[in-house]
């Protein structure tokens, strides 16, 4: 009611009406984004916070323990034939099988055999396991992929690899030989050693010229001390006068 006669009063005096259309334009923007120099975007960028992943949930992933497999019977059959092998032969060498067929194997075989030399063949698996607690640990990189042994009582190095030499598909890769473990390198600079009769021959020459030398030296001794004890005599008796004379 009160609103009603106020518009009635103000219509009289001349007033303009309450109820007017404004129109509402765009604001005007007073602030602009200032730019940020290139310097700064890379001090940003790189002091950016990142947050660490999360953590997996307890049970996402299987516990770290492993499960200890026991050996049956058939690998504590090679590991004891392993063992014996390596007490009782002085020469074992580890040899890649490069995919060669089943006659060139058995033709190598018999030249080997021939020489005194037996080839063995074990799992990867049990060898690592077998020489993981002995002293010949260092042998276990040789054993990877096809691989085969050739073992003999004694170091016959020239007959083994003259016999490789014929077979294209065996690689050799290293040898253990008298306890001491060596690269293929090593095991033919081994075979251009002389024989140990050879060896015996030249160290017996050697004591026995050593011996008569030592015999003519001590024969010669008694004589030169003389002759010196004799010079050194004629020397006193003739006075200094004369040792001067003779000296120069």
């Amino acid at each position: 009611m009160a609103a009603t006669l106020c518009v009635k009063l103000l219509q009289k005096q001349g007033w303009l009406p309450l109820a007017q259309s404004v129109r509402h334009g765009s604001k005007a923007v007073t602030r602009h984004r200032k730019p940020m120099h290139i310097l700064k975007q890379k001090i940003m960028a790189v002091t950016k916070y990142i947050p660490p992943p999360r953590a997996a949930p307890p049970g996402a992933y299987p516990s770290p323990t492993r499960r200890v497999q026991e050996d049956n019977g058939l690998v504590k059959l090679m590991k004891r034939d392993l063992k014996n092998l390596f007490q009782d032969c002085k020469m074992l060498a580890v040899v890649q099988d490069n995919a060669s067929n089943a006659e060139e194997m058995v033709i190598l075989k018999h030249r080997l055999y021939k020489h005194g030399i037996t080839v063995r063949v074990y799992p990867n698996r049990v060898m690592h396991s077998f020489l993981s607690d002995t002293v010949y640990r260092n042998m276990a990189p040789l054993f990877i992929g096809p691989t085969v042994m050739f073992v003999s009582k004694e170091p016959k190095v020239t007959p083994m690899l003259t016999t490789l030499r014929s077979s294209p598909h065996v690689t050799l890769l290293g040898a253990c030989i008298d306890n001491t473990l060596l690269s293929a390198e090593g095991v033919l600079n081994y075979s251009k050693l002389p024989s140990v009769t050879v060896v015996q021959g030249e160290l017996v020459s050697g004591l026995t010229m050593l011996t008569s030398s030592t015999a003519a030296t001590l024969q010669r001794h008694p004589a030169h001390l003389s002759a010196l004890l004799q010079q050194y005599i004629t020397q006193q008796t003739a006075g200094p006068d004369s040792s001067a004379e003779e000296a120069t």
